[in-house]
């Protein structure tokens, strides 16, 4: 393979490393963020706090999605270039890839993946049971047939 190729291809990696990076740092800013705000619903016991929390969970869904859909399209510019496709060297064409008909690229697709969907998804729902529990938890009522 030829230097100049290679060095768009260490480009390239470069770029999906980043926005790996700023995945992993997104989710962990979800989870520091609704944790302070389950601490703070701990002790005062406001309700309010826990549906706050559901607003930062679905900033970071979205934002985690935006980031894993680029890191895709930069991965399909990696391996058309590994393939021997014909791309200019050292250009990020990633507008290209929102036309091809895979969905892989799709955000709909990205937004719903098991690595986004599943965390996002998981935490969500718990925080929305927990509303749920505490809106209606004088509605519910256990009999006992003893």
């Amino acid at each position: 393979m030829e230097e100049q190729k290679i060095k768009h291809l260490e480009m390239i990696q470069g770029i999906i490393t980043r926005m790996n990076q700023n995945s992993f740092m997104l989710k962990g800013w979800m989870i520091t963020i609704v944790s302070a705000l389950l601490a703070i619903y701990a002790d005062k016991g406001n309700i309010g706090y826990l549906i706050v929390s559901i607003f930062p969970i679905l900033v970071f869904w979205f934002l985690d999605a935006y980031y894993l859909q680029q890191e895709r399209k930069f991965r399909g510019i990696y391996s058309d270039i590994v393939e021997g496709k014909d791309l200019p060297l050292f250009k990020m064409p990633i507008g290209e890839y929102n036309k091809k008909k895979d969905c892989k690229y799709s955000y709909c697709d990205v937004f719903w993946s098991k690595t986004i969907a599943g965390l996002y998804c998981t935490i969500l729902v718990f925080i929305v049971l927990i509303v749920l529990y505490l809106v209606f938890k004088d509605c519910i009522t256990i009999t006992c047939n003893c």
